[in-house]
């Protein structure tokens, strides 16, 4: 299946078969043709589509197979547990061993890297910030690289490494680029701006079967949190659903929420477990059932017990639960109940791929819903947050986008081995 769909060499094709991709996912079939023929790409697909292996495929196809001392491939993921499980599926598909991987990871000795690389090295997996700090210290050369890859974009704009990703990326004079994620948003469109040039956009979702019935389900888009409070006092003010539940992450975000709604809201509302006395609070879902007062109840995730949302009208996630259980625990319907509740969920571009893994898990996509008119965006809070970044027409070796020190500044690689030359140390023989 593989040489039918897939210009693979023979010893690739084996490699997959003995690893147990008997056949090429949607996203190799789109993607490994232009990955072959050196076209930039943007892929996005959910968790499980095969966009790892999709580009160690690809940059084993592209590599020469004799070793050289500089890298010819960077790819930057965005923690060491993600560098290791690179690092070791590259080992298992590249059956001629001579290629060499290096990793570079925070809480390892940079000594005991920069001893590795000058070693020689033709792939390198590492962190963001980590290849950058070795990249300044002059002991990673770029002068070779032929691939740049970046997996899991949306993971590192979460981390906010958007920096040292764009200044190893303009640190390359020309190379193939590569950015893969699960989901595609403003940020990511802004870290990667400056570097990819007129790249394929390929997205592919896996068609998965509905896991259970489940209520009827809206997903609002967001720029920011404030934006979400503004939101939520206007669908409660237009509400006339007799109980409603509000859901965030932490009990000091919903005595952020609570404090945020208008008087007229805030007198109907109260907080399960509050942390402040002053704020309205009860102690149980059962004595928000009961209060013929209460039309709203806000409630922390981090309340780990368990609630009986069946006589809940609306349920509202103002922030999607850090596990994704927990939010399909409560949007599964019951088979005796005869009337749904409405599940609304609020996302900012960060959260859209925790948004992603739930509707993955549910086998169901969430219909978004356009923001209401005359909705207050707060434009202000977003210009806070914002990172401004430079575009140039022509990368320069060693510009990035911001202004350097003048101690930090260089416009030039040196590889591994002159450097531990220049620093007099001897390579392992």
């Amino acid at each position: 299946m593989w040489l039918e769909k897939i210009k693979l060499s023979k010893q690739l094709v084996r490699s997959v078969t003995e690893a147990g991709y008997l056949v090429p996912k949607e996203i190799q079939l789109r993607a490994m043709s232009r990955i072959i023929g050196g076209q930039d790409i943007v892929a996005i697909g959910p968790e499980g589509c095969g966009k790892t292996t999709t580009y160690i495929l690809g940059a084993l196809m592209r590599l020469k197979q004799t070793p050289e001392i500089a890298p010819r491939v960077l790819i930057l993921v965005p923690d060491r547990e993600k560098v290791e499980a690179v690092a070791a599926q590259i080992d298992t598909l590249n059956k001629n061993k001579s290629l060499r991987i290096v990793t570079l990871v925070p809480g390892v000795s940079t000594e005991a890297q920069l001893d590795e690389l000058a070693d020689g090295s033709d792939i390198i997996v590492a962190t963001p910030d980590r290849a950058r700090a070795i990249y300044l210290k002059l002991a990673l050369d770029l002068n070779k690289i032929q691939m740049f890859i970046v997996d899991d974009a949306e993971l590192i704009v979460k981390q906010g490494l958007q920096l040292p990703v764009n200044e190893l990326a303009n640190s390359i004079i020309k190379c193939q680029r590569l950015v893969f994620a699960e989901v595609m948003h403003s940020r990511i469109e802004q870290m990667i701006e400056p570097f990819m040039r007129d790249p394929a956009y390929i997205e592919v979702e896996e068609e998965v079967e509905p896991q259970a019935e489940i209520y009827p389900q809206q997903l609002y888009h967001v720029p920011n949190f404030r934006t979400k409070l503004n939101l939520l006092n206007d669908l409660l003010k237009e509400s006339e659903v007799p109980k409603s539940v509000v859901f965030v992450n932490t009990r000091l975000t919903a005595e952020k929420v609570y404090n945020a709604l208008v008087q007229k809201l805030k007198s109907r509302s109260a907080i399960l477990n509050p942390v402040f006395f002053e704020s309205k609070g009860v102690n149980s879902i059962d004595e928000f059932y009961d209060s013929e007062e209460l039309n709203f109840l806000v409630v922390a995730n981090e309340l780990a017990a368990p609630l009986d949302l069946s006589g809940i009208d609306s349920i509202i996630h103002l922030e999607p639960p850090v596990e994704k259980e927990t939010f399909i625990s409560r949007v599964i319907k019951d088979q005796d109940e005869e009337i749904d509740a409405l599940s609304i969920v609020f996302s900012t571009d960060i959260e859209l791929a925790d948004v992603r893994k739930i509707e993955h898990a549910l086998g169901y996509k969430f219909p978004v819903v356009p923001l209401p008119e005359g909705l207050l965006i707060d434009t202000e809070n977003a210009a806070k947050t914002k990172k401004k970044i430079k575009v140039t027409e022509e990368p320069v070796r060693g510009e990035a986008f911001h202004q350097k020190k003048e101690k930090n500044s260089k416009d030039y690689n040196i590889g591994a081995g002159k450097k531990a030359k220049l620093e007099k140390k001897k390579k392992h023989s």
